[in-house]
């Protein structure tokens, strides 16, 4: 079975550790890092441990392991025990941690298959004041994470590639054939800032996104920063903001497979008005779409985002939303995430805002966040504070 190379795993090592953690700067000496490995994953621990003891930093390693018939748990747990939530555990692994990484490697993309939806959410509901000490503490500038991939068999084998064509995508994607990938990330974040400090500069009320399926309006408006090239993925390509929920209104269709709670939920369309989804459609799993839309506020957007085909070096559905969400391509893609808004959208000190305040902004608050993924050709234009309005993304590429 093919395996990587060490050369390749020790390069995305170094991405993750020495430059995606600390928003591009990589870990400090003395700095705490949590780090997270799967099983089927196993190459990627020692690169990892390694990495981050070379930095003079302090590893906490998890070792996850595969087989585990996570099915089971489900059908085992009562509610109590699907809700419980060991609050000293976590409270103190989030005081303790400087950074995060996780890596995505998956041994049965199925395994959750035939389990209810409605157990998962409770399970994943259960921890939310988790993400909120993390969200606090990163919005204090005292905490970075980063996610990274490892491709197993079953994945392959979902997304139709032989496990070396699936790795190549992986090496392709995060610059791991360059000779010095950390240097070519810093190339394609430079000009993604460039991008970044130009929609910045735009006042921008609202977007208007037209195509084929698709006559959306997504609610922009003050108190909001588009962010990108901040290493939180790797890889990363995209450009995002967390819009006014409120403002948004129309329809849009998805052109690519949500992979979600073991299943896989095809040609996805929503509706919304006055900012929620009054309509939710799928060829695929229709059944499940609703019900994690039934979740508190996942009929609310909290993220629009658009990649530039000029960046992203991803060409093919990769069944995972780390690449999906990041696809090029000659379209680009766009994607919108139903849930919760991430924060550090907002252009002032995000820890001293109150939920009230939040939830006057506009910005969503929810214990579930689903990317959905389109790369229809579409064109988005700007309509400016000002009245005038500019198209910023046509074909694939952003006019800036």
């Amino acid at each position: 079975m093919y395996t990587p190379s060490e050369q390749i795993l020790e390069r995305y090592a170094q991405v993750l550790i020495n430059f995606a953690l600390n928003s591009g700067k990589g870990v400090k000496r003395g700095e705490v890092v949590l780090v997270q490995v799967p099983e089927c994953a196993k190459p990627m621990y020692v690169p990892l441990r390694d990495t981050v003891l070379k930095a003079g930093a302090y590893p906490i390693m998890q070792y996850l392991p595969d087989g585990v018939q996570a099915d089971r748990y489900y059908s085992l747990a009562s509610h109590d025990q699907l809700i419980f939530f060991p609050e000293q555990y976590f409270r103190g692994l989030v005081d303790q941690c400087d950074h995060s990484v996780a890596v995505i490697a998956e041994y049965d993309k199925y395994e959750l298959k035939e389990v209810d939806p409605k157990k998962i959410l409770e399970r994943a509901n259960s921890m939310k004041p988790y993400r909120e000490w993390r969200d606090k503490k990163e919005a204090a500038g005292k905490f970075t994470w980063t996610l990274g991939m490892y491709g197993t068999l079953a994945m392959a084998k979902d997304a139709k590639m032989t496990l070396e064509e699936y790795w190549q995508e992986i090496i392709v994607a995060c610059y791991l054939d360059q000779p010095d990938p950390i240097a070519a990330w810093r190339k394609t974040f430079t000009e993604i800032k460039r991008i970044q400090s130009a929609l910045n500069k735009l006042e921008i009320d609202y977007l208007h996104l037209e195509a084929d399926g698709i006559d959306l309006k997504v609610g922009i408006g003050p108190n909001r920063r588009w962010l990108g090239g901040g290493g939180r993925n790797i890889p990363s390509f995209e450009l995002f903001i967390s819009p006014d929920w409120r403002k948004t209104e129309g329809k849009i269709a998805f052109n690519q497979p949500l992979y979600r709670y073991g299943n896989v939920i095809e040609d996805i369309s929503l509706r919304f008005r006055n900012g929620q989804v009054v309509e939710a459609t799928a060829k695929k799993n229709e059944k499940l779409l609703k019900e994690m839309i039934a979740s508190e506020n996942a009929d609310k957007i909290g993220e629009f985002s658009l990649t530039d085909s000029r960046f992203s070096r991803i060409t093919k559905v990769m069944g995972e939303t780390l690449f999906d969400e990041n696809m090029g391509g000659p379209e680009g893609n766009t994607h919108l995430a139903l849930g919760n808004a991430y924060k550090d959208s907002y252009p002032d000190v995000s820890s001293t805002v109150s939920d009230k305040q939040w939830d006057a902004m506009g910005y969503n608050e929810s214990p579930v966040h689903t990317d959905i993924v389109s790369t229809l050709s579409r064109t988005v234009t700007a309509f400016l504070a000002d009245g005038t309005r500019q198209v910023i993304y046509e074909k694939g590429k952003f006019l800036l």
